[in-house]
């Protein structure tokens, strides 16, 4: 049951993620403009009145002219952090924001962090009630148990918006689906499932209410805690968990399991043993969900039953319980219809969709970001946290559920449209670039950092190597170690580094490129002095001899001069021009601009070239491409003087029939903004371009400089296209994470 992928980081990366920049992971941004006396006149006084009298006259309106029906408050008093205990409200908010994060990230949902000082539950619940009219659903976290139990039903009975305690449900709801999905490979019937269940707390109680709710009977479940068997008569258990006090003679986890068909854990590492999986029904379901450590290793799980499906909080084995899965889409779809609660019925629904899910193939991008073809199967009955479908299947299943069950206020009409319309609230890019990761985790490569001296780049080839996402190849001098071990590094040493002053590769790399220079007016001692002296050089001729995959480089000279040095070495691909794209990454939405780093005036030919490549770029990072030729002139108006190569690379893609829509030459204004491209009907784009193919460099690489510094997005880039080897160049102003975002890409061959 975990939120989080299982990646190693040092504590001090940590700490600077949370602290670089503006501290914490959230902010409030306006959603109106703010720039003029006007906009403040209608944003606060005197025209906030309006809605004021309005919502006072209609409460309902509220979720019109207010935020209200997106926004979720994620509310804890820190008892139960994570695993980590009791550590106070303080300690909790960390945690708190970062699952306001995920509620945005997954779900476009708007969330807040609230950390309550009280253990109080009386003054807990009262806190959170006052607080209903500001937002549409409480998401409460990290609190233990009994008190949780209290501290939700009661919120539940006194409050008219969805309170969702996740840890509890969350985790009940994936339990459930990969449960339905085990059934079916194993030919069970929930009515005949023998479960036994090791824990007795939050998460456990609420798997076991759900997965009764669905058919499983109530004398098929045995409850386990620290003493045994809850069984019927026992007088050191509280009210939650006697209600599932079971009339038998068993006595020991041991025995609960003799003939059982599945285990359902959420206690502690280690608590199943090997020899309790052999004495299970065939083909037992195991659900070992301790984190991080679960009760059981699935390979040792499967050494004593080979039959066994196997499902683990963590990310590094098949079937991860994460309740990702679930609980930004169930507020979704239960804000979507303004439901009062959160019943089984809704719950229950997004376990089926869940479950049907995994049993759907994969699409293409998750496939290729993973490395194989996962197909439904017993390593493989819970789908990805970062399959896209999520966003669409599941809020609409529970929206479903809610108008079905009657705690809808606000039904949906057109069931398609609303699906449709979750289909583009999220931004294809966000899923690709993490199953990105996953794959790079999947088939790890060797990528070669070649500026190992600069901290930044140290932290980001520690931070690839602790993520598990391949092999850092670091290029520098003698004290790289040194400085490791300075960064918190236990072992050093386990780093390759290469320094061309002590490196036996040395001969064998001047003669390749004496070879390959020899008649461009270059001397031997050149090449030797570039060889020993200039890391890209070094760089580059490693990465051509195969000492690593990739390349990463370019925080210490400008991208010119860097693409100059590495271009010595490494051709372009062949029939390929190389160029750079600019990635613009809003919520909902991806922009490529190409070409924004290499080629100062292209011709036709060429800007159709980049614009085919630039295509390719945008369909393995999901999106459908829609290409604009940019221009200060929309087809012919004004006319001038430096249009032709634009025309001409429209006719070029004439000829070529291409797969993908273009259009040109068009303004900026006219390529994204739908209103402006309806002055032109003739236009072939169906909708606001994604690609911006820029007429010249100048242009282009002010543009792309202008909104790194300005806008609103965030900036992925420049990406390097079109060379033989995988190189990226990096601005000199990168972060360690952007570094590893570009590591990931170039070794993964999404960016090639």
């Amino acid at each position: 049951m975990s939120e989080a992928v299982n990646v190693q980081f040092s504590e001090r990366e940590a700490l600077l993620f949370h602290s670089e920049g503006r501290p914490g992971k959230i902010e409030i941004i306006a959603s109106k403009p703010m720039a003029t006396q006007r906009d403040l006149a209608l944003a606060y006084s005197p025209g906030v009145a309006v809605p004021v009298q309005a919502i006072a006259d209609d409460p309902t309106t509220a979720y019109d002219y207010t935020a209200k029906g997106n926004l979720v408050a994620v509310i804890s008093n820190g008892t139960a952090i994570l695993g980590m205990g009791n550590l106070g409200a303080l300690a909790a908010k960390p945690v708190m924001e970062g699952k306001a994060v995920l509620f945005k990230r997954f779900a476009d949902v708007d969330s807040i962090d609230i950390e309550l000082k009280t253990e109080d539950v009386n003054r807990f619940i009262d806190a959170v009630e006052l607080m209903e009219p500001t937002f549409g659903g409480i998401n409460l976290e990290d609190i233990k148990a009994p008190e949780c139990f209290i501290i939700e039903q009661t919120l539940r009975e006194r409050m008219n918006i969805p309170v969702f305690h996740d840890d509890q449900h969350g985790t009940a709801i994936i339990c459930a689906a990969g449960l339905i999905n085990a059934c079916m490979l194993t030919g069970r019937h929930l009515k005949d499932v023998k479960v036994v269940v090791n824990g007795a707390g939050a998460a456990a109680i609420a798997c076991t209410e759900l997965i009764k709710a669905m058919g499983v009977r109530h004398d098929n479940v045995l409850m386990c805690d620290r003493e045994g068997v809850i069984y019927q008569g026992r007088d050191d258990i509280n009210q939650w968990q006697s209600a599932h006090a079971a009339a038998t003679d068993r006595r020991t986890l041991t025995e609960a399991l003799e003939g059982a068909d599945m285990f359902l854990g959420l206690s502690a590492a280690g608590a199943l043993k090997p020899e309790m999986v052999k004495d299970m029904a065939p083909s037992p379901i195991i659900f070992a969900m301790a984190n991080p450590e679960p009760e059981i290793r699935p390979e040792l799980a499967k050494a004593a039953r080979p039959d066994a499906i196997v499902a683990t909080g963590r990310s590094d084995y098949p079937n991860q319980v994460n309740n990702v899965i679930c609980f930004p889409f169930i507020f979704r779809g239960a804000l979507d219809v303004r439901a009062t609660g959160i019943n089984d019925q809704m719950k229950i629904a997004a376990a089926n969709a869940i479950a049907e899910l995994a049993r759907q193939r994969v699409p293409d991008e998750v496939a290729v970001a993973y490395g194989v073809q996962h197909s439904f199967g017993p390593e493989y009955i819970i789908p990805s946290p970062f399959d896209p479908r999520l966003m669409e299947i599941v809020p609409s299943a529970v929206a479903k559920a809610a108008m079905d069950s009657g705690v809808a206020t606000k039904p949906i009409i057109d069931m398609a449209a609303y699906r449709q319309s979750l289909r583009e609230r999220l931004n294809p890019t966000t899923s690709v670039l993490t199953l990105a990761y996953e794959g790079a985790k999947a088939h790890p490569k060797r990528v070669l950092f070649a500026e190992g001296e600069e901290e930044v780049v140290l932290r980001a080839a520690i931070a690839f190597k602790e993520g598990g996402y391949g092999v850092p190849v670091l290029v520098g001098r003698d004290d790289v170690h040194d400085r490791l071990r300075a960064l918190g590094v236990t072992n050093p040493d386990d780093y390759e580094v290469h320094n061309s002053r002590t490196s036996t590769l040395v001969p064998q790399m001047v003669e390749f490129l004496y070879q390959r220079l020899q008649r461009r007016g270059y001397l031997r001692r050149d090449i030797e002095r570039m060889v020993n002296q200039d890391r890209n050089t070094f760089g580059s001729i490693l990465l051509q001899l195969g000492h690593a995959d990739a390349m990463i480089t370019g925080i210490t000279r400008t991208y010119a001069k860097t693409f100059k040095d590495v271009r010595r070495v490494i051709d372009p691909m062949a029939g390929k021009v190389p160029f750079g794209i600019h990635l613009l990454v809003g919520q909902s939405h991806t922009v490529f601009m190409a070409d924004t780093t290499i080629n100062e005036r292209p011709t036709g030919e060429e800007l159709a070239d980049i614009a085919e490549q630039t295509a390719q770029v945008a369909r393995r990072m999901g999106h459908e491409p829609r290409v604009a030729f940019l221009s200060y002139s929309t087809f012919g108006n004004p006319d001038g003087q430096w249009l032709d190569n634009i025309r001409d690379g429209v006719k070029v893609l004439d000829g070529r029939q291409v797969s993908f829509e273009y259009e040109g030459e068009m303004a900026p204004d006219v390529a994204l903004n739908p209103k402006q491209l309806k002055n032109f009907p003739f236009a072939r784009l169906s909708g606001p371009a994604n690609i911006l193919i820029m007429p010249g460099l100048q242009s282009a690489n002010i543009s792309a400089k202008l909104l790194r510094e300005l806008g609103g997005d965030d900036m992925i880039g420049p990406m390097l296209i079109g060379m033989e080897k995988p190189v990226q160049i990096a601005p000199m102003t990168s972060t360690a994470s952007e570094l590893v975002t570009l590591a990931v890409l170039a070794a993964g061959g999404i960016a090639r």
